[in-house]
C-alpha cells in the first residue's frame, strides 16, 4: 500500500492524533478506520431509501417531499424554541 500526504492544519493533526492515541491507534490507523467506515453521500442516500422502504412496508408511512419539508420546518421551530436564551 502506498502512502499519501495530506496537508491539514497542525491543530487538526494534533487533535486527531490525540483521539487516535486515546483509542490505542496510530494516527495512520485511525484515519484508515475513518476512511473504511465513513459513508459517502451516495451511500447515506441509499441507506436512507432502504430505511424509508422498511417503514413503508412496516406501517405504510410514506411521506411526500412536502411532508418532509413541513416536518423539518416544525423540528427547526421546536429546536429554536428549546435553545437556551
Amino acid at each position: 500500500m502506498t502512502d499519501a500526504n495530506i496537508r491539514i492544519p497542525a491543530e487538526a493533526r494534533d487533535r486527531l492524533a490525540e483521539i487516535a492515541a486515546a483509542e490505542g491507534l496510530s494516527l495512520r490507523a485511525y484515519l484508515a478506520r475513518i476512511a473504511e467506515t465513513a459513508l459517502t453521500p451516495a451511500e447515506r442516500a441509499e441507506r436512507a431509501e432502504k430505511a424509508r422502504a422498511v417503514l413503508r412496508e412496516w406501517n405504510g408511512y410514506d411521506p411526500s417531499e412536502a411532508d418532509i419539508a413541513d416536518l423539518d420546518a416544525d423540528l427547526d421551530r421546536r429546536l429554536g424554541e428549546a435553545a437556551p436564551r
